[in-house]
């Protein structure tokens, strides 16, 4: 399994060198909106919604200080407008209140934020801080699946799986790998197998010729 890993792994370094997060930000804070906002949204609208939204919010205290209902119409491209703004709003509370308006580099004070789950902290801690993190979104998740490299559908126990089986100094780079594999190539209809770099690696029974 391990020079199988090193393999896969080899294969995406030469396809996709330079992995890295989609969503568009200049700074802990809006990756970290942005993050929240893209569950259930592409990478794409989300961009469009916050190159509009950076500039009305520009610090936790004002997601703190919105309006809640005029919050929900700047988010509301992004579905779920109304669970995402609330989030939002009390994140920046939260940060405020607890953290001096701050984003924190840790995952134990970021997952106690609302709306800040393991997947979205590792998001900042693998982007904003440089500490190594595994992301699991649905694209890792199927990926590794089809690849044999787990055998769950618990994105935690996803995570601490290819903790074990990947160098920690790759973690973030190897995730972003797999994310941007599953968006554009091994995606979940219609799999692009026969333009996959991995392809003869590959034992996934639902492997198109």
């Amino acid at each position: 399994m391990e020079k199988r890993v090193k393999k896969i792994f080899a294969l995406l370094d030469k396809k996709i060198p330079d992995a890295r997060t989609e969503l568009r930000s200049a700074n802990p804070l809006e990756l970290l909106v942005a993050t929240i906002l893209s569950a259930q949204c592409t990478d794409e609208r989300v961009n469009r919604v916050t190159e509009r939204l950076f500039k009305k919010y520009k610090s936790a205290a004002d997601y703190a200080k919105a309006e809640l209902t005029e919050l929900e119409e700047d988010v509301r491209p992004t579905g779920f407008y109304k669970n995402k703004a609330r989030a939002l709003k009390e994140m920046g509370g939260a940060l405020c209140e607890r953290f001096g308006g701050k984003v924190p580099d840790n995952m134990e004070d970021l997952t106690t934020l609302p709306g800040v789950g393991r997947k979205t902290a590792n998001v900042i801690l693998g982007n904003c801080f440089g500490q190594p993190a595994i992301v699991v979104d649905t694209h890792v998740r199927r990926v590794s699946q089809r690849l044999d490299l787990v055998d769950s559908d618990n994105p935690e126990k996803i995570e601490f799986k290819l903790m074990e089986m990947i160098d920690k100094k790759q973690w973030t780079s190897a995730s972003h790998q797999l994310l941007l594999h599953g968006r554009y190539v091994c995606t979940a209809k219609n799999p692009k197998c026969p333009e996959c770099v991995i392809n003869n690696i590959c034992q996934w029974e639902g492997k198109r010729i």
